[in-house]
């Protein structure tokens, strides 16, 4: 089942409000010793996060299909990058980092159990299911709060961005799980920030043919131009226009350019702290993340959902160019932080007490 989008939480009574966790969407099977854990696309996981195996045979009962996501805390939130980290050729890396940052499974839908496919069934019903199924469910195995009090929903989409989480999902309480259909709403954060256009890639059709993106820098405290990610979501016409608005800021852009030698002191830079374009990971190997560099001279504004660490966790969305913002004032200092939210207590929120509260 899959969501489609929205600026606000759903108005009105038959919904139901969860944390939208940042994981790895999954389905968990379990018939007896059995154990299964699917990806989205239909992958088996089970190689990846071997530490997830035994507790899950403990919390879900015997036989079942359990929707949900698996997630990685650390100290400051939900970990994504730790979660990619997982995907690795290796066993023996795997079996390393799942000791060093062990991986829970969050459950929030009962889609099967014993003999019977819950499918058809009413969220509320499947809900009680759940609760009632994973009653004894210990850590790392969770079932995600929910709540039906829109006010409570709205709190948490203030607050729980500080552990990692990155909005709220709403589901109607009468609807059947419809595998492969948009029906449950998402709310995710969605901010913008003014950033230096230092650079571009072409498309993937051609160098000079249409931009392909654009690359975002902002100005750290120590007033070194920074790499934060990209904004790419143009239309052709837009994209053949970018190539001319472009072409005069080419000309000597190397010259000073706060990235010109990132290619050579790329291991330094990595020492440092720096964000520069261009650099290959294992994600983007074999790639082509040639860039053709501007003058830091021009401003956009950009709309991000998530900060990771230091840069935009997606590709933000261009908004519109700002000629009246000079590029030293696109800073990290513009950005609003929000503070850590013990994770602790969102995972608590199975208690009786709580649950009143959030009139779930």
């Amino acid at each position: 089942m899959l969501s489609t989008a929205a600026d606000r939480l759903p108005e009105g009574d038959g919904w139901l409000f969860e944390p939208k966790w940042d994981g790895f969407r999954t389905l968990v099977f379990r018939d007896g010793d059995e154990i299964m854990i699917q990806s989205r696309d239909g992958k088996p996981m089970n190689r990846y996060f071997p530490e997830l195996i035994a507790p899950v045979a403990a919390s879900l009962p015997e036989r079942c299909v359990v929707d949900g996501e698996i997630v990685i805390v650390s100290a400051g939130g939900l970990d994504f990058e730790a979660l990619l980290l997982r995907i690795h050729p290796a066993a023996s890396r795997v079996q390393l980092l799942a000791a060093q940052t062990p991986a829970s499974f969050v459950a929030w839908d009962l889609l099967a159990l014993g003999d019977e496919d819950l499918r058809g069934e009413p969220l509320a019903a499947r809900r009680e299911r759940l609760e009632q199924g994973l009653a004894r469910a210990a850590p790392p195995v969770h079932v995600s709060p929910a709540t039906r009090d829109r006010a409570v929903a709205e709190d948490w989409f203030r607050r729980f961005e500080g552990a990692g989480l990155d909005g709220v999902m709403a589901k109607r309480l009468d609807a059947p799980y419809r595998a492969g259909e948009r029906t449950m709403i998402k709310v995710k954060h969605t901010r913008t920030a003014d950033c230096v256009v230092a650079g571009f890639r072409w498309h993937k059709n051609g160098a000079g043919t249409m931009v392909g993106s654009l690359l975002l820098g902002l100005y750290d405290d120590e007033g070194r131009l920074q790499h934060v990610g990209v904004t790419a979501a143009f239309s052709n016409a837009v994209r053949k226009q970018l190539v001319a608005e472009l072409a005069p800021l080419r000309q000597r852009a190397l010259e000073g350019h706060p990235w010109r030698d990132w290619a050579e002191a790329q291991v330094d830079a990595d020492a440092k702290g720096l964000r520069l374009p261009g650099a290959t990971s294992r994600w983007n190997r074999g790639k082509d993340l040639s860039w053709e560099p501007v003058r830091p001279e021009r401003v956009c504004e950009v709309a991000y959902d998530h900060l990771q660490g230091s840069r935009f966790r997606h590709a933000a969305q261009f908004v519109r160019w700002r000629p009246d913002k000079r590029p030293q004032d696109c800073r990290y200092d513009q950005l609003e932080v929000t503070p850590a939210y013990e994770l602790g207590r969102v995972f608590g929120a199975r208690d009786p007490d709580l649950k009143r509260r959030q009139g779930s």
